[in-house]
């Protein structure tokens, strides 16, 4: 299973270790992923998802509804 986020579509990005002798090896900068269940009162039922930490404070200010629906335009779920 792939570490994206389900409604933002954050992945995995690729760096640089740097030691103190600018030797440079590969690493990744892994997401914050959380599974997370929310409530939809429009659908009375509860959704679980696998999303970053910094969605779940988008979800907080903007609502699950709103979220949902913008993850929707922008092709993330179907």
């Amino acid at each position: 299973m792939s570490r994206v986020c389900d409604l933002t579509g954050k992945r995995a990005m690729v760096g640089n270790n740097v030691s103190h002798a600018m030797n440079k090896t590969k690493r990744k900068f892994s997401v914050n992923l959380v599974k997370k269940r929310f409530y939809l009162a429009e659908e009375d039922k509860w959704i679980t998802l696998r999303v970053a930490a910094s969605t779940i404070k988008t979800i907080n200010k903007n609502g699950i509804a709103a979220v949902l629906k913008k993850a929707k335009a922008d092709g993330f779920i179907k």
